[in-house]
């Protein structure tokens, strides 16, 4: 989060939180006011449960310097921000120069698409996110088994276009479109390209991620 804070260039980011995934569950909206505290960051948050709790939802998603998408379901997700029409004020936001970030579903989010458990413990491909990076997202990379087989066979399939992926505590950071590199808090931990091999299956490149300190 600091990393992605420092991208803005502000010295007292706004920072805006959404809940969506998990329906703005209060505890972990809580959670994450609590653990960004440490940051000099003016910190709110959109919800949309019962209702939005700001007047003008697009206002206030044009207003941030950084946007976090937490966890949790992205199929009810993106059905409810095209409900609010939540994704064309990212998209403004996005072309605006804001940054967007997030987690898992908060990652897949802004992609094609990925594989998801949205539907059921069983992972399947998922092609109905915003697209503002037109790639396949690959996340829980190295810590659910099932993901980097899923996600193989879902871009060679053509389920999902070609994409990258990402072990846990590591980010992909992209810039407009292009992906420029991946950092990670785990020494372990890589990034993946994933792309079709012309013959049925896939290629995958790994990528050496910045480590970030503390």
């Amino acid at each position: 989060m600091r990393y992605a804070l420092d991208l803005t260039g502000q010295d007292r980011p706004k920072l805006g939180l959404v809940a969506t995934a998990v329906g703005d569950d209060t505890d972990v909206l809580a959670k994450m006011y609590g653990a960004f505290q440490r940051f000099d960051a003016e910190v709110s948050h959109l919800t949309v449960f019962p209702m939005p709790n700001v007047e003008d939802p697009r206002a206030w998603i044009l207003e941030q310097d950084v946007i976090y998408v937490t966890g949790g379901s992205v199929a009810n997700l993106a059905a409810l921000w095209r409900t609010h029409g939540l994704g064309e004020a990212f998209a403004e936001a996005w072309r605006a120069g804001v940054v967007l970030s997030g987690q898992s579903a908060g990652a897949l989010c802004w992609h094609v698409g990925g594989n998801t458990d949205s539907f059921g413990p069983e992972l399947r491909p998922w092609a109905e996110g915003l697209a503002l990076l037109p790639y396949s997202c690959g996340v829980h990379y190295n810590s659910e088994p099932q993901r980097r087989p899923v996600l193989h066979e879902s871009i060679a399939g053509g389920a999902l276009p070609e994409g990258y992926a990402a072990d846990e505590g590591v980010a992909l950071h992209y810039v407009g479109t292009e992906f420029v590199q991946a950092v990670t808090v785990d020494p372990a931990g890589y990034a993946y390209h994933v792309q079709p091999d012309g013959t049925g299956g896939v290629k995958e490149l790994r990528i050496e991620p910045r480590l970030l300190t503390s």
